[in-house]
C-alpha cells in the first residue's frame, strides 16, 4: 500500500473532525433519546447521521424563499448540493470574472443549518460558457486549470466533497469525445485532480458519472482508471454514482459495484438519486439503493437530486420523495426504514471502518484509510 501524500494527510486530519458534529447535531436533526435509549430518528438526515452519513439534496437558491421547500430542505436534509449554481457557465460566464453569488448564497443557507456543501461540478461537457467552446489545445487547458483554482480556492474549507470531473465516459467505457477529450488528451482528467487538490487540499475529491449503477462496460473503465490513479498517488478521494433511474430498475449488481470501488481505498457516494414512477415500486428501488449503500462501510452518503416533483428535471416521472405538494411518498418511509435499519445492524461491512454503531467512531472521516488497494442535465 502506498504512503500517504502530505495533502491526503491533511484531508484525513481535516475530515476527521467532522465525526465530533456527528452525535451532538442528532438533537437538532430528530433523533430523541431518553434515559440512554434512541428512538428512530424521523428525519433522513438525522437517520443517515446516525450511522455516520448524510442524506442531501440538490438545491436551486431561486426556490429558497418558497416556505415549503425551505421547509422540507432544513427539516429532512444534513446535506446540501447546488443543482446548477456551481457549474461553469454559472460560475465563469466570462473568462476571468467569476461569479458566486447563487453558490454563495447556497452555501450560507447549508452553514446556518448545520449542513454540509458538496460542489458540482468543477469540470463538465455540459453547461460550459460560450467562450470556452471556441479554446484549443494548451489554451483550454489553462482556462480549465485556472477555472479549477478559482473556483474551488474560493470555497475552500466549505465543500465538503467536490465532483471534480463530471460524466467523461461512454456507455461502452470509451472516452467521451467532448472539447476536453479531444483538445486535451487522456491526461486531462488527472490534471483536473491535481489542480483542485492544489486548490483546496481538505475537500474529497469525486469522480461522478451515470449509468455505473451496476458492473457494466462504463463502470469498469472508470475502476480500471481510479485505480490506475491510485496507483500513481494521483489525488482522488471518491467516486460518485449518480443513480438516476426507473422503477424496474435492476440493481442486482449495484451494492457489489460500490462495494469493488471502495475496495480500492476511495469513498463511494450516491450523488445524484432519483427513481422514476410511483408507490410501492418506487419505494422499493429506493429501499435498494438506501440499503446498498449503508452496507458498504465507505459509502458514505446519499444525494437525491431535488426535493419535489414540482421542480425535478424529471417532473413527469414523479422521481423525489416528495409530492408538488411536499407531502412524504411511500418512498420516503422506505428510505427511512433503510436508514434506520443501519443504526442497529450495520458492522463495518468491507472491514476498513470501526463497527461499533456509534456515529462518532463510525463517521467515515475518522477511519479514512490510504493508499491503492442518455445524456443528463446533472
Amino acid at each position: 500500500m502506498n504512503s500517504s501524500s502530505p495533502a491526503q494527510r491533511t484531508r484525513r486530519r481535516a475530515r476527521a473532525v467532522l465525526a465530533a458534529f456527528t452525535t451532538a447535531g442528532l438533537a437538532a436533526t430528530g433523533v430523541v433519546a431518553l434515559a440512554g435509549t434512541a428512538q428512530a430518528a424521523d428525519t433522513l438526515g438525522a437517520a443517515a447521521a446516525e450511522s455516520g452519513r448524510y442524506y442531501g439534496a440538490a438545491v436551486a437558491p431561486n426556490f429558497l424563499g418558497e416556505s415549503g421547500y425551505a421547509s422540507t430542505l432544513n427539516r429532512e436534509f444534513n446535506s446540501l448540493v447546488a443543482e446548477n449554481a456551481m457549474k461553469w457557465d454559472a460560475t465563469e460566464p466570462n473568462q476571468g470574472q467569476f461569479n458566486f453569488s447563487g453558490g454563495d448564497q447556497l452555501v450560507r443557507h447549508a452553514q446556518s443549518q448545520g449542513m454540509e456543501v458538496r460542489g458540482h461540478t468543477l469540470v463538465w461537457h455540459a453547461q460550459q460558457p460560450g467562450w470556452v467552446q471556441g479554446l484549443t489545445g494548451n489554451n483550454l487547458r489553462q482556462a480549465m486549470l485556472n477555472h479549477i483554482s478559482g473556483v474551488a480556492s474560493h470555497y475552500a474549507g466549505q465543500i465538503d466533497s467536490w465532483d471534480v470531473v463530471n460524466e467523461a465516459f461512454e456507455w461502452d467505457g470509451s472516452r467521451r469525445q467532448s472539447n476536453l477529450q479531444q483538445q486535451m488528451g487522456d491526461g486531462w482528467i488527472e490534471d483536473a485532480f491535481r489542480a483542485a487538490d492544489a486548490a483546496d487540499p481538505n475537500a474529497t475529491l469525486c469522480y461522478n458519472d451515470y449509468g455505473t449503477d451496476g458492473i457494466n462496460a462504463k463502470s469498469d473503465a472508470i475502476y480500471r482508471m481510479v485505480q490506475d490513479f491510485r496507483s500513481r498517488g494521483v489525488p482522488i478521494d471518491c467516486v460518485g454514482f449518480q443513480s438516476h433511474l426507473d422503477s424496474n430498475a435492476n440493481l442486482s449488481s449495484y451494492q457489489q459495484n460500490l462495494q469493488r470501488f471502495a475496495d480500492l481505498g476511495v469513498d463511494v457516494q450516491i450523488t445524484e438519486l432519483d427513481v422514476g414512477g410511483s408507490g410501492s415500486s418506487q419505494a422499493n428501488v429506493y429501499g435498494q439503493v438506501t440499503r446498498a449503500c449503508v452496507a458498504v462501510s465507505r459509502c458514505n452518503g446519499i444525494t437525491v437530486w431535488g426535493i419535489t416533483d414540482k421542480y425535478s428535471w424529471r417532473a413527469s416521472s414523479t422521481p423525489l420523495l416528495f409530492d408538488s405538494n411536499y407531502n412524504k411518498k411511500q418512498a420516503y418511509q422506505a428510505v427511512l426504514d433503510a436508514l434506520n435499519a443501519a443504526t442497529t445492524t450495520h458492522g463495518g461491512g468491507d472491514g476498513d471502518a470501526p463497527g461499533n454503531g456509534s456515529a462518532a467512531a463510525y463517521h467515515p472521516a475518522a477511519w479514512r484509510e490510504s493508499g491503492p488497494a442518455t445524456e443528463q442535465i446533472t
